[in-house]
């Protein structure tokens, strides 16, 4: 992920909302989307180059983003894939405490990155870029390609959107956040960050929605877990304009509040509104 906005308790009737999108170069091959045949309780993208992913969650009620921290000067050439921090504990079964305790000591083999790893003990920011595992409070948040709510001007465009939708009551449907992960708005080059790439790929990276020569925004994916334990699961694909939807318990029964969700999951692959598409990445 390039661009992950999150509600986290924000709204009385939402326990996670989650606006994300994927930029990444156009010829790395990627899986869209499912639950895994391998590990059948994980749904998410996959990066088939790799293995890893870079969101998901699972039925079990776990959730897990990544970003990449942007600093092509400190990049090691044969440092591990940051998608296995995801996939890793998507798959297996420990409680991400847990999890980022056992990562801390050998996150330096990484290149940079930033983790949101949740259960349903809360939610909780990992950088191997700075000190600490942060327990997050109620809120909303931003995270881009340096630390947590770093105020860059995607970031602060994409929160604000966020906090409106809140704010004006209306309900925070999947396609209102895919809305504003559309907004392809470059930054002044006066608001632009020097992450160490050239001034033209400042200005490149700096819309939410990412058009650049083959590289650019691949998906945006939407997260709307209510406090009654539905998740309803939403990723546009923009290189064939395909969706793919999924609503299911989450988390299960033994922790969800109130039943209050038919289970049900839903991958059909359906084309996406004309209106909607932003077009290619």
């Amino acid at each position: 992920m390039c661009l992950i906005l999150v509600a986290y308790r924000a709204h009385p009737d939402y326990e996670l909302l989650v606006a994300a999108n994927r930029d990444e170069f156009h010829d790395r091959p990627t899986a869209p989307l499912a639950f895994w045949e391998d590990s059948p309780h994980v749904l998410a993208g996959r990066d088939l180059k790799e293995g890893g992913t870079w969101m998901g969650i699972t039925r079990a009620g776990c959730f897990a983003a990544l970003t990449n921290y942007r600093d092509p000067r400190s990049v090691q050439p044969n440092a591990p894939s940051r998608g296995h921090l995801v996939s890793d504990y998507l798959q297996g079964d420990e409680p991400a405490l847990g999890y980022l305790d056992r990562l801390t000591p050998r996150a330096a083999a990484y290149n940079g990155f930033n983790l949101l790893l949740g259960d349903e003990t809360g939610l909780y920011y990992y950088s191997n870029r700075a000190a600490g595992v942060q327990a997050l409070p109620p809120g909303l948040y931003g995270l881009s390609n340096h630390l947590l709510d770093t105020p860059w001007p995607k970031l602060e465009r994409g929160r604000s959107a966020l906090q409106q939708a809140l704010d004006h009551g209306s309900e925070p449907t999947p396609d209102a956040l895919l809305r504003l992960l559309a907004d392809r708005t470059p930054a002044p080059d006066a608001e632009l960050p020097d992450t160490g790439v050239p001034l033209e790929w400042e200005r490149w990276l700096s819309p939410i929605f990412i058009a650049a020569p083959g590289y650019g925004t691949r998906s945006s994916t939407a997260l709307v877990a209510d406090s009654g334990g539905c998740a309803h699961m939403v990723e546009m694909t923009w290189a064939d304009a395909s969706r793919r939807e999924f609503r299911f318990d989450w988390p299960p029964p033994r922790y969800s509040r109130r039943d209050a969700c038919r289970a049900e999951a839903s991958s059909a692959i359906l084309a996406a509104p004309h209106t909607n598409k932003p077009g290619h990445g």
